[in-house]
């Protein structure tokens, strides 16, 4: 008669997911602040020359600009909401907290495609119109990718898998969005 060795010990879980996500969130805060370095560098150029930075005939309304600022306070609220609720087991509110969060980052979308569109600024003529497009092109492309990761995320969560890793990772995702978006409304929106 022969014995069998217990069965090994489960490994630690790796935390893919969330090593992933602050990876990410890493190479793309070097790819939002060399973005605005070479912004802060155009912009002394030009100030420097004597010429103004901002074109005369455009104008940048600021108050949506501000509304998208003042809404990344609610999307935080909302993403740390999905964290709380998942914790507890709590399908129902994680769902909630995912939706409104997706309704938020939809709102800052659309705030920031009223602002294009109240502008009027060619994109050729001056260094400021292809700087700014690019700039708040990279932060609407971020804003997608967060619309995506909580689409991911709700569904996974709302699918019946219960892990917290997936939700702590959105969260933080939206926590470097936040940050990021903060840095180019101080930079191109409120300075200019």
């Amino acid at each position: 008669m022969t014995q069998a060795l217990p069965a090994a010990p489960q490994p630690p879980p790796r935390r893919q997911v969330l090593v992933g996500t602050a990876l990410g969130c890493a190479a793309g805060t070097m790819l939002v602040g060399g973005m605005l370095a070479v912004w802060i560098l155009m912009r002394e150029r030009v100030v420097a020359t004597g010429e103004p930075w901002v074109p005369e005939d455009a104008s940048i309304p600021e108050v949506p600009s501000n509304i998208m600022f003042i809404s990344f306070f609610a999307l935080l609220l909302f993403a740390q909401w999905a964290v709380h609720a998942m914790k507890r087991r709590q399908r129902v509110n994680t769902g909630l907290a995912l939706g409104t969060t997706a309704v938020v980052a939809i709102a800052i979308i659309n705030a920031q495609g009223y602002v294009y569109s109240q502008m009027e600024l060619p994109l050729a003529g001056s260094g400021y119109g292809p700087m700014f497009y690019s700039i708040t092109g990279v932060f609407l492309v971020l804003m997608v990718i967060g619309l995506g990761y909580t689409g991911v995320t709700a569904f996974r969560v709302l699918g019946g898998r219960e892990d917290d890793e997936l939700v702590i990772s959105h969260a933080l995702y939206w926590y470097f969005v936040a940050a990021a978006f903060a840095a180019i409304w101080l930079f191109v929106y409120v300075t200019k």
